[in-house]
C-alpha cells in the first residue's frame, strides 16, 4: 500500500480528474440528447426531408435516434462510474469512447474519398424528387425552394423535362417576389418569359456549391468532434490509472 503522504497527495489530483470526467460527460450525454431530438424531430417532422426522399423511407432518423439513445446511455454509465471511482467501469467508458472515435474516422474518411459518389448519389435523389413533383404532397420541395430562394436541381430550366411543367409549368415556389413578376401561368409555362420572375440559381447547384465551398469548415468541425472524444479517453484512462495505482477508494 502506498504510503499515506503519497494517497494525501494524489488525493487532489484524482478529485481533479473526476471534476473534468464528469464534465465532459455531461456534455458529451447533452450531445446525445440533441441527436435523439434531431432523430425524433426527423422522423415526426420530414418537412427538410427533400434529399432523402425517394421511393422508399430513409433510415436516417432511426440511425440518429439509435445512436442518440447510446450516447446517452454511456455519458450516464461515465458520470456513475466517475463518481464511483470503478477502475473497470472507467476502461470500459473508455473503450466505448475509444469504438465512438474510430467509427467517427472512418465515416470521415469514406465520406471524403466517396464524396463524389455520394454527391451523384443525392442529387438522382433530388433529380426523382423533382421528376415525380405533383403539386400536391410535395411541401418539402416548395419549401426549400422557398427558403433557399433558389429553382430547380441545376437551374429554372431543369423543370422543362418534368410532366408537371408540361401540365402547369414551373411551381409557383420559384417565383421571385422581389423582382416585381406577377409569376402568372403564362408566365410559368413559357422559359424565356418565367427567367424574369423565377429564381435564377438551382437548389442542388446551390447546397452542393456551398458544401464544397466550406469544405475546410466542415473536416476542422468534424476534426474537433473527433479530439473532443480523445479527451474522454485520455481522462477515463488517467483517473483509473491513478485509482488503481493508489488504491483510492470513496466514501
Amino acid at each position: 500500500m502506498s504510503p499515506p503522504s503519497a494517497r494525501l497527495q494524489t488525493k487532489p489530483v484524482i478529485t481533479c480528474l473526476k471534476t473534468f470526467l464528469i464534465s465532459y460527460s455531461l456534455i458529451f450525454w447533452f450531445t446525445g440528447v440533441i441527436l435523439l431530438a434531431v432523430g425524433v424531430w426527423g422522423k415526426v417532422n420530414l418537412e427538410f426531408d427533400l434529399l432523402l426522399t425517394a421511393d422508399k423511407g430513409t433510415n436516417a432518423p432511426y440511425v440518429l435516434i439509435g445512436t442518440g439513445a447510446i450516447i446517452i446511455i454511456f455519458g450516464l454509465f461515465g458520470c456513475f462510474a466517475t463518481c464511483r471511482g470503478s477502475p473497470w467501469m472507467l476502461k470500459l467508458y473508455a473503450m466505448f469512447l475509444i469504438l465512438v472515435f474510430l467509427a467517427e474516422l472512418v465515416a470521415g474518411i469514406s465520406g471524403f474519398i466517396f464524396r463524389h459518389e455520394i454527391k451523384a448519389v443525392l442529387q438522382g435523389v433530388y433529380n426523382n424528387a423533382e421528376s415525380v413533383y405533383s403539386g400536391k404532397g410535395n411541401e418539402d420541395l416548395d419549401r426549400i425552394q422557398r427558403t433557399l430562394q433558389c429553382c430547380g436541381e441545376k437551374n429554372y430550366t431543369s423543370w422543362s423535362n418534368t410532366d408537371y411543367f408540361k401540365k402547369e409549368g414551373i411551381p409557383k415556389s420559384c417565383c421571385n417576389m422581389t423582382a416585381g413578376g406577377n409569376c402568372t401561368s403564362a408566365e410559368l409555362k413559357d422559359l424565356n418569359t418565367a427567367a424574369s420572375v423565377v429564381y435564377q440559381r438551382g437548389c442542388f447547384s446551390l447546397i452542393s456549391t456551398t458544401l464544397e465551398a466550406n469544405l475546410g469548415i466542415i473536416a476542422g468541425i468534424s476534426f474537433g468532434i473527433a479530439f473532443f472524444q480523445l479527451i474522454g479517453i485520455f481522462l477515463a484512462c488517467c483517473l483509473s490509472r491513478y485509482i488503481t495505482n493508489n488504491q483510492y477508494e470513496m466514501v
